[in-house]
């Protein structure tokens, strides 16, 4: 199954009009992806992207036409050959040491070629890796730099420690689904009215957490964060998410300015690249909720590469990892992620808000909990109602969960009609 053609395209989704998606650091976004199809000799092709909101998606989409020579001709057979063959490429790696566009774009071309290889043996993605032996599964991860924090020995005992329970668990995803959280309430372009009205039908939907935006105001983030409390009861989890907003002393001032209403979570404090900032807001937030509660520090999406995730979790400067499907080097730099995150007992909830981003990371978090850590303890993934219907094997939500996917591959897939409608900037969409 040699790889003969790679097809790019840029699409980009106007949510502007709409503010759907809107943060205190990005107001304006227009969710896109630089969206990647491995042709093959074979019936089958892979189908990947990588996630930007508008400008520079046409950049990603040159750094994956750049990526493209080094995988035409080639196979999938060694999925962590495959994606080293991208990553370690020392010409194209001295444009940015798996980090920035050229990482952004090697995760559309590994996702892809994870789509293309569960697709060959008529498996999802989160069953073609739980499926896979302890061994196979530590030959995918580049163990460059994590050895002082983790082992492929140490690795290998977390995932061989999980083999006896993964039928069982497996069982309980497919009957329960994994659970999820909503973001759709909180966008901060919402006026109150629309916030209240979506805090309400989360609950109503089955929804246990929901998450705010803040960070542009610190007056009307409380009144947003009052009345969503107000909204949902003292019972439901509302996380909060500053989107790299603040300085560090101006992330602990405002959070205890609204630790008396419970935040779950302080999402991206700071600079994702801050290893201390994050560690300092960590300490100075240890006692600052309720009744001297701890108010959590979550981190993630931003994190360029499982290095920046190594220092966090050796720094004990996060609570909870928020990975991203498509910000570091794909499925292989995840699997590496998570083992990092199981041996030092972090849970993961990983990012999810943006095109795609739901459909992919299911299958990692599903995997984790089948294959790796087998805790669903305060574990959820992140879940935005938005552009699902573009897929052709878009994510099910029911009461608050994800199901399962049953269908082949990473549920990549677009619709060949969005693809057409939705591309930049000759698209029916953007006339």
């Amino acid at each position: 199954m040699k790889i003969l053609a790679v097809d790019t395209f840029d699409i980009r989704f106007p949510t502007s009009r709409e503010l759907d998606g809107s943060d205190a650091m990005n107001p304006d976004p227009d969710y896109s992806a630089a969206y990647v199809v491995l042709r093959t000799d074979s019936e089958f092709e892979g189908h990947g992207f990588t996630f930007t909101i508008g400008r520079g998606n046409e950049v990603c989409r040159a750094a994956i036409d750049a990526l493209a020579p080094l995988v035409i001709g080639q196979d999938v057979d060694d999925l962590g050959e495959f994606a080293r063959r991208l990553t370690h490429d020392s010409q194209i790696r001295w444009l940015g040491p798996e980090k920035g566009v050229i990482h952004l774009a090697a995760a559309a071309v590994i996702n892809a070629a994870w789509d293309l290889a569960a697709k060959a043996v008529r498996k999802p993605v989160w069953r073609f890796l739980s499926e896979m032996s302890p061994e196979r599964i530590v030959d995918a991860v580049d163990w460059r730099y994590l050895s002082d924090a983790l082992t492929p020995d140490e690795a290998l005992d977390i995932l061989t420690a999980a083999v006896p329970g993964r039928s069982a668990r497996m069982a309980e995803m497919l009957r329960d689904g994994f659970p999820a959280y909503t973001t759709s309430p909180g966008w901060l372009g919402y006026d109150d009215e629309k916030l209240t009205r979506l805090a309400k039908q989360a609950v109503a939907d089955g929804y246990g957490q929901i998450k705010l935006k803040v960070g542009a105001d610190l007056d009307d983030d409380i009144r947003r964060f009052a009345l969503a409390r107000a909204a949902v009861g003292p019972s439901i989890r509302i996380a909060v998410d500053a989107n790299q907003r603040w300085d560090v002393d101006a992330a602990i001032t405002w959070m205890k300015a609204l630790a008396p209403f419970d935040p779950w979570w302080i999402e991206e404090p700071t600079s994702p690249d801050d290893i201390l900032g994050h560690a300092d807001i960590r300490r100075a937030l240890a006692t600052a909720g309720p009744g001297g509660k701890r108010v959590p520090v979550a981190t993630g999406e931003h994190v360029a590469n499982r290095v920046i995730f190594k220092q966090l979790l050796r720094a004990e400067a996060v609570d909870f990892v928020q990975l991203d499907a498509c910000r570091v080097g794909g499925v292989n730099e995840n699997i590496a992620i998570l083992l990092l995150a199981a041996k030092f007992g972090v849970p993961v909830c990983p990012h999810a808000g943006g095109v795609g981003l739901c459909e992919l990371v299911q299958h990692l978090s599903i995997f984790d909990y089948i294959a790796v850590s087998g805790d669903l303890a305060d574990r959820a993934i992140e879940y935005v109602d938005h552009l699902h219907e573009h897929f052709i094997d878009p994510v099910v939500i029911y009461q608050g969960s994800y199901l399962v996917p049953r269908t082949a591959g990473f549920s990549a897939q677009m619709r060949a009609q969005s693809l057409a409608r939705y591309a930049f900037p000759d698209g029916e969409a953007w006339q």
